[in-house]
């Protein structure tokens, strides 16, 4: 799988990164810099989109111009997918969002699916599936098992994260070696990225629970 995951070494979006990671940042500051890299994951997921001409007019004169040919969906995994869709909807204002509902289990770390905004039939080319953190690779190997189930194929299927464990690529690479995926990169006991971010979700909705 390493040719087919592209992991960012910007250095913007190291520091945008290091700004996630940091525990003093606010809700408002989180949510912010999650969009801020998933606006440049999805420039750099859609750099090899297949494009096609199309002959248009200036106010002075006629051109040649380009659009995206394959149709596009966006299919955010819930609820901390949700915080990097209006990112992707900058780049394709026209994208249908597919939700998916998934949340792992908390002894077993198992996904459990509760939640499906998919058509009967795929009305897209293209899938960008949006989980901001891999962590067991368990969630997201559902989510690609519904949209492939679904109708998509896996090599048209791309995933975005802003965060990855390296025992989440390796699974997710086992059960889909011909998904390309688009990362930023340990993972605990519990299933948790280490430092990682957190609980992605809860800091982007302020819903962590103070104990």
């Amino acid at each position: 799988m390493a040719d087919k995951v592209n992991v960012l070494s910007h250095p913007v979006v190291k520091a945008l990164l290091s700004k996630l990671r940091d525990s003093s940042s606010s809700t408002k500051e989180f949510r912010e810099n999650v969009h801020n890299i998933s606006f440049i994951l999805g420039l750099e997921a859609t750099r090899t989109l297949e494009e096609e001409e199309f002959q248009g007019r200036s106010p002075v004169g006629s051109f040649t111009g380009t659009r995206i040919k394959p149709r596009i969906g966006l299919t955010p995994v819930l609820r901390a997918g949700i915080g990097m869709t209006d990112a992707l909807l900058t780049l394709f204002p026209s994208a249908p969002v597919y939700h998916l509902g998934i949340f792992r289990e908390k002894v077993t770390l198992q996904p459990v699916e509760y939640y499906s905004k998919l058509p009967p039939a795929p009305p897209v080319d293209t899938v960008l599936l949006l989980d901001p953190m891999v962590a067991t690779g368990n969630t997201a190997c559902a989510a690609l098992a519904m949209i492939a189930e679904w109708g998509v194929p896996v090599n048209n299927i791309k995933l975005l994260a802003i965060l990855a464990s390296e025992e989440g690529l390796n699974h997710v690479k086992r059960e889909y070696p011909e998904l390309e995926a688009r990362v930023d990169k340990e993972l605990s006991e519990s299933g948790i990225i280490v430092p990682g971010l957190g609980d992605a979700g809860d800091r982007m909705f302020n819903t962590i629970t103070k104990h």
